[in-house]
């Protein structure tokens, strides 16, 4: 009885740690490897990654030949990653590996995985290194991540006039969380007047420059006549006039004001009644057979 216990906890076990192991699928030129619980939709975004998609200034494309993995939270995800996401990180892409990392317990997970093949897109069409900030911005565009542009409008450092050069917006890309939100959506802006400064408005002169072999710098200045210095300025002067004071308070800053205004006037009437509460209580009695009956307190007469 006892071997048969045994034998039957080892199966057990044997089962338990076979259904928790991650299995490679082939869909298409997709190879997708996910753990038992995601397998579904680890099966649905590969097809989705397969397919011919049109990319802003790339034309229509098929991603080719890549590998998509599907963890199931943060812990599988750092572990395969190697450090090469920040820990609050739901996806990441690595173009020369034709390889994307997503965590299923994070965010819309198909805007992510369209976010990370316009990664891949832009690196199989574009061969010359390109600046953090337009590889971010660019990917951000490509996934439709208007939103974020939305979140500037509530963001009193950009608002203040706090925006970081260019330079500086790569690092805080890779910051804390609370940065990167912030520097994804000035990416995204810095992209979007990028296409704003060319005639033709859109990113298909630079993308073409980019391609053919130009520096980033030497397809800047052809396409929008400034240099990367140049544009930095123009950049930053467009962020601060479209998001002003007068911006913050239409998108509901000014509703934050209210409340906390409504918030700090109660504390500070509280604290000044509080003198007057106490002359009133002064001179009140309850009678021990009335005690816990508030309604039938009353006041002794001298």
């Amino acid at each position: 009885m006892a071997v048969w216990l045994s034998l039957s906890l080892v199966l057990t076990r044997t089962l338990a740690a076979a259904q928790e192991e991650p299995t490679a699928t082939r869909v298409g030129q997709v190879t997708v490897v996910s753990w038992p619980l995601q397998r579904d939709i680890a099966l649905e975004l590969a097809r989705l990654a397969g397919k011919s998609t049109e990319w802003p200034g790339l034309g229509q494309r098929t991603p080719g030949p890549l590998q998509l993995i599907i963890v199931p939270d943060g812990r599988h995800f750092e572990s395969l990653s190697s450090g090469r996401a920040p820990p609050w990180g739901a996806a990441v892409a690595l173009p020369g590996a034709r390889m994307i990392l997503l965590r299923a317990d994070q965010g819309d997970l198909y805007r992510t995985l369209r976010h990370e093949l316009a990664h891949l897109a832009l690196h199989q069409a574009v061969k010359v290194r390109v600046p953090l900030w337009f590889d971010e911005g660019y990917a951000s565009w490509a996934a439709g991540e208007w939103d974020r542009l939305d979140a500037l409008e509530l963001n009193l450092a950009v608002v203040r006039g706090g925006v970081p050069d260019l330079r500086s917006l790569d690092g805080a890309l890779r910051g804390s969380a609370t940065t990167a939100g912030a520097a994804y959506a000035l990416a995204i802006s810095a992209v979007t007047e990028l296409a704003r400064r060319n005639p033709s408005g859109s990113l298909d002169p630079l993308m073409a420059r980019l391609g053919s072999g130009d520096d980033f710098a030497a397809a800047l200045l052809a396409t929008t006549g400034l240099t990367v210095s140049q544009f930095d300025i123009e950049w930053r002067k467009a962020l601060r006039r479209r998001y002003s004071l007068a911006t913050w308070l239409l998108a509901g800053g000014g509703w934050g004001l209210l409340v906390i205004s409504m918030w700090l006037w109660v504390r500070v009437r509280r604290k000044a009644d509080l003198p007057r509460r106490a002359a009133l209580d002064e001179g009140w009695e309850v009678a021990p057979e009335l005690a816990g009956t508030p309604e039938l307190d009353r006041r002794q007469e001298p």
